[in-house]
């Protein structure tokens, strides 16, 4: 199963200057919980942004440049080349905003963590079409042990037809 995990402004955004822009002490512990044991699938950049691979998990980089051997990066040419090294397990797309835009119509599954304000940037989540997903379960909380905003830990799945 293909699976996106991103944190997601009320407007979309989802970093700034190839970094993040928040820091939720609670998000960053949900998506190693979520994400441990697990596939994850990123673009060079978010690599790039990361400077290592994730411990406990199968790194997946997708990049069309000449890639340089890394000790626990496995390399892929495209995002179709992740999902087919992927296809037998779960696996989940961590990154960045071109990769999401292309997963999103591959993914079963969205786990948003929904950070209710208005943050600026340049790197935006894929709009949701509430038509093709439904939630189905969130969790709320009116703010974090360091952060000032609300947020919400919000699962989506693809509605089939």
């Amino acid at each position: 199963m293909l699976t996106l995990i991103a944190a997601v402004a009320d407007n979309g955004v989802i970093g700034n200057g190839n970094s993040l822009i928040w820091h939720i002490s609670e998000d960053l512990r949900f998506f190693k919980k979520t994400t441990s044991g697990h596939a994850v699938i990123m673009g060079r950049k978010t690599y790039e942004s990361i400077g290592r691979p994730l411990p406990n998990r199968r790194n997946i980089v997708v990049s069309r440049s000449a890639r340089t051997p890394v000790e626990g990066i496995e390399w892929a040419a495209s995002l179709e080349d992740a999902y087919q090294m992927t296809r037998n397990e779960e696996a989940f797309v961590i990154g960045g905003g071109e990769i999401y835009r292309q997963a999103i119509d591959l993914a079963e599954r969205l786990i948003l963590t929904e950070v209710h304000f208005p943050f600026e940037g340049d790197c935006y989540f894929p709009a949701l079409d509430k038509n093709r997903w439904k939630e189905v379960s969130r969790e709320d909380f009116a703010r974090g042990e360091k952060f000032e905003h609300p947020f919400s830990f919000t699962v989506y799945h693809r509605i089939h037809e």
